[in-house]
């Protein structure tokens, strides 16, 4: 079905008619030096010049002026309804970007050692591509909090934007407890058994106005369920000069905050050591149960401005080659 923005502005299609019809010639008081030599010339122009030729300008100059008001009303096909899945989740997942989870390369993918987010951002891209059906969002946070998507079942934007996302776009520091509290105001109003948090971060909260446990309590209060991942490796060998030492990267991760976060809502705490077991945490949550959800329809529509757009455009550079013809000056 076609359909016109501003469908008004066609209005103005007889307005050069108007124009044309009751405009009064200006009357020329300068005076001007008379030549017999022009007027025999601008004569034998005007007579040379064909009466065809006139209507084929005039045609271009309507044609264009339709065109231009076509392409400013904003044509725009919509096409028929198109029913969007009836049941799913509504998932919110909240992914740390602070500066730790590029810290350390300590996460084995494909034969090499990369950053955390890195790693999440090969994992959770291909659990995000999974969700057919489900409703996703996306929060990063570091010092603050940051809603990327409101729930959508556009997965290809969700998956962009994380793969978009870069350490040091929310902050440097950790503040889980905001994180959890945005996650609470954009879930809040959604079905009860629907309200479903996926946590990941590497470390322990460091920033913020409300601490993690205070917002996980008001969480669990308005039936909010909250899944918590805690990722990063817990041996890493670091070779320098002669001596190789063993350290553990993951010693600023809070499980005791993580696990208490996820029994209080009831959800559970999982522990990502690698990429293989971050595969399987994101394996185990797609058996969620479903839930039901209103079902909702899509209009696709597709803009046709350009069209009209690129034929006045062609119209208008084909008059100075018609007017050059014609000796119109």
């Amino acid at each position: 079905m076609l359909n016109f923005e501003w469908p008004w502005l066609l209005l103005l299609l007889p307005l050069p008619w108007f124009y044309r019809r009751w405009r009064k010639a200006k009357e020329m008081r300068t005076p001007a030096l008379k030549a017999a030599v022009f007027k025999v010339l601008t004569e034998q122009a005007s007579s040379d010049s064909p009466q065809q030729r006139q209507r084929l300008l005039l045609a271009i100059l309507t044609t264009c002026w339709i065109c231009t008001l076509i392409a400013v009303a904003r044509p725009t096909w919509i096409g028929d309804p198109v029913a969007l899945p009836a049941t799913g989740r509504d998932l919110l997942i909240a992914v740390d970007i602070s500066g730790s989870m590029k810290k350390n390369q300590d996460m084995l993918l494909n034969g090499d050692y990369v950053d955390r987010l890195t790693a999440v951002k090969a994992i959770l891209g291909d659990f995000i591509q999974q969700r057919d059906g489900d409703r996703l969002g996306l929060i990063l946070f570091g010092s603050q909090p940051y809603l990327q998507t409101p729930l959508t079942f556009d997965r290809t934007t969700v998956h962009t934007l994380l793969q978009e996302a870069e350490v040091g776009m929310a902050g440097m520091e950790t503040a889980i407890g905001d994180a959890i509290g945005l996650a609470v105001k954009r879930l809040q109003d959604h079905p009860e058994n629907s309200r479903v948090l996926i946590l990941l971060t590497d470390g322990a909260n460091t920033s913020g106005e409300v601490k993690p446990l205070e917002a996980a309590e008001i969480a669990a209060k308005r039936g909010i369920k909250i899944h918590t991942i805690g990722i990063g490796a817990e041996e890493l060998y670091e070779r320098r000069l002669f001596i190789t030492r063993k350290t553990n990267p993951s010693k600023d991760l809070d499980e005791a905050t993580l696990t208490s976060i996820a029994e209080q809502t009831g959800g559970q705490y999982f522990r990502a050591r690698n990429p293989d077991e971050l595969s399987e945490i994101y394996r185990h949550l797609n058996a969620l149960e479903p839930i039901d959800q209103e079902a909702e329809t899509l209009r696709p529509t597709k803009a046709l401005f350009h069209w009209p757009l690129a034929i006045a455009l062609l119209g208008s550079l084909l008059l100075p080659y018609i007017n050059a013809r014609s000796g119109v000056s």
